[in-house]
């Protein structure tokens, strides 16, 4: 599975920064591949797919997130083992833009599932659906930018 393999598209984040309803953001992450490859990837040591409390999101970027320019790797992993679920390369502006919509959200909704929805998909078919409420996000030197980063009030990292 290569990073050529994923692209990424991101919905209901149009709203932050105007009057809209606070909507969840969803990001899907669709694989041009082999169905059981994927599933090989998500599924546990117990057989069943991972949970969405086992698996985290994260933003590794390639640059200064300043800069608009700047490119980073969108990795989906298993929380316990560390092992790299998928990979994808995206732009670092729209990845922290939908990261910046998620915290609008969460504080200005009742959510109680998550910030965000991640969708992965195999050719447009859903595989796996997880609420999630933490982003990490990472400087190219691998420090975690908190202040860029979703994390839920009360989480110790």
């Amino acid at each position: 599975m290569r990073r050529e393999d994923f692209t990424l598209d991101v919905s209901d984040v149009e709203w932050v920064g105007t009057d809209g309803e606070p909507r969840r953001p969803t990001v899907t992450i669709d694989f041009d591949g082999s169905r059981t490859d994927l599933d090989d990837r998500l599924t546990g040591p117990d057989g069943e797919y991972l949970g969405a409390d086992e698996t985290d999101v994260t933003l590794r970027l390639r640059g200064d997130p300043d800069d608009p320019e700047t490119t980073g790797v969108v990795a989906v992993t298993d929380r316990v083992t560390g092992a790299l679920l998928l990979e994808l390369d995206e732009d670092a502006d729209d990845v922290l833009r939908f990261v910046r919509a998620a915290r609008a959200y969460g504080e200005q909704s009742d959510a109680t599932e998550g910030g965000y929805r991640v969708v992965i998909a195999v050719d447009g078919e859903r595989v796996r659906t997880y609420e999630k409420s933490t982003f990490l996000v990472y400087s190219e030197d691998g420090d975690l930018l908190r202040g860029r980063s979703l994390i839920p009030g009360g989480v110790e990292l």
